[in-house]
């Protein structure tokens, strides 16, 4: 009698539980959508549904929810960038990233130092944006653009108090296509219209000199991209035609770039010989060395500029050339990173940029970041052999030893060498 009892217990609960079921799912059923299992969650409470799930459903639950739900129209390729965004950011590593298709084109044109664009520099102006450089073999030096022209339109459309990477967007363009600048030049009353037809620029990332008064010469690195390695040996060669003593090589301000550029550089000095040991999370190690071959003799001391700017391949090659005694330091503390990343192409064109490994010098040195609570960094980077801050009280001239005190400590130090 008891199990008879039983049974009908569990057959009207069944019954009830599908009754419930039809319930909660037939408005979706009435109007020809797949069942929503959205009721079903408020009453049961999501995490009794979400605790099973398999992370991507989940994610496309919320991806679906907000779709549907959200209080106006939202582009489904802005949120799932958004996610993808979000689930990068997650992982706090600041060099670890997502690029959107024309932020990761951006990225690939500053890896290989080219963009169409008018061939300048430029630097943020009161007025609009300071000409810091105009390419001799571009086609801003061309139609007249001259370092020291302030730029205070393009295209009719009045750029003060935009900010730089703004003006350099509206400036870049196809290649063949004109862009207008209004400029404003040294000596003349009224602002001039140069006319400028796009090309395809190469950007210099190597500029040198002998600095005036001696016989030191002067080089000043900007990153370490696809063109450096060829700029470096040309600038090398006319600085030595002029039978420099002694070379500083400017760092401070390089945020890096490849490791591929800053190994080729590295075998004019030292031939197989290892740049970095690279340590994966599967315990795997890669050893990166220079190449054989390639060496050039440097008959002369050379001091290297480095500041809290530099990092990354800028703090390889500083470090590996300090390691095997080639260089002396001058400056402050490097920035400190230590990882090495790839990039990873998407479906999209969109890109991620991820880290792979950390890296150590040859020495063994591992020279990764590290900060306090409030972001105050407490350890990481390389230490210069001459520590020198940069004297802000007057207007510096990078370049300029007159100005520019860190480089004046250069100079001296190789003197005192030659």
């Amino acid at each position: 009698m008891k199990v008879k009892t039983f049974f009908k217990a569990l057959v009207f609960v069944i019954v009830l539980v599908d009754c419930m079921a039809f319930g909660f799912f037939w408005r979706d059923i009435g109007n020809h959508q797949g069942p929503s299992t959205a009721a079903l969650e408020r009453l049961l409470g999501s995490k009794v549904l979400s605790a099973n799930l398999p992370s991507d459903e989940l994610f496309n639950r919320n991806y679906q929810r907000i779709l549907s739900d959200y209080v106006k129209p939202v582009k489904p390729l802005d949120l799932k960038y958004a996610g993808i965004a979000g689930m990068v950011a997650s992982l706090g590593d600041p060099h670890t990233m997502f690029m959107p298709p024309q932020e990761a084109e951006e990225f690939n044109d500053e890896t290989k130092a080219n963009f169409g664009g008018v061939g300048a520099r430029l630097t943020q102006d009161a007025l609009g944006a300071g000409v810091f450089s105009s390419f001799e073999d571009g086609p801003a030096y061309a139609a007249g653009l001259r370092k020291g022209n302030v730029i205070t339109a393009v295209n009719g459309a009045n750029i003060a108090g935009k900010e730089l990477d703004a003006v350099v967007d509206m400036i870049k363009g196809k290649p063949g296509t004109v862009v207008h600048l209004t400029v404003v030049q040294a000596g003349k009353e009224k602002p001039v219209m140069i006319s400028i037809k796009r090309a395809l620029i190469t950007a210099p990332t190597v500029d040198g000199n002998v600095i005036p008064g001696t016989n030191i010469g002067y080089m000043s690195i900007l990153q370490f991209s696809e063109p450096t390695t060829g700029q470096f040996d040309k600038e090398i060669s006319a600085l030595e035609a002029k039978n420099i003593k002694g070379l500083v090589i400017d760092l401070r301000g390089n945020p890096g770039g490849l490791l591929e550029t800053a190994t080729d550089m590295l075998s004019r000095f030292v031939e197989d010989k290892v740049v970095v040991t690279m340590k994966f999370r599967d315990g795997k190690v890669e050893t990166d060395r220079t190449n054989s071959g390639e060496l050039h003799e440097f008959n002369y001391p050379i001091a290297i500029l480095i500041d809290q700017d530099s990092a990354s391949a800028a703090e390889i090659f500083s470090g590996c050339l300090h390691d095997y005694g080639k260089v002396t330091l001058v400056g402050t503390h490097s920035y400190g990173k230590a990882s090495v990343q790839n990039v990873f192409p998407l479906v999209d064109r969109a890109s991620a940029k991820i880290t792979i490994a950390r890296y150590f010098l040859p020495g063994g040195e591992y020279i990764g970041r590290e900060v306090d609570e409030d972001g105050v960094m407490t350890k990481g980077g390389l230490e210069p052999d001459v520590k020198v801050e940069l004297n802000t009280d007057k207007q510096v001239t990078f370049g300029d030893p007159v100005s520019d005190n860190q480089l004046a400590k250069a100079v001296d130090l190789l003197k005192s060498k030659i």
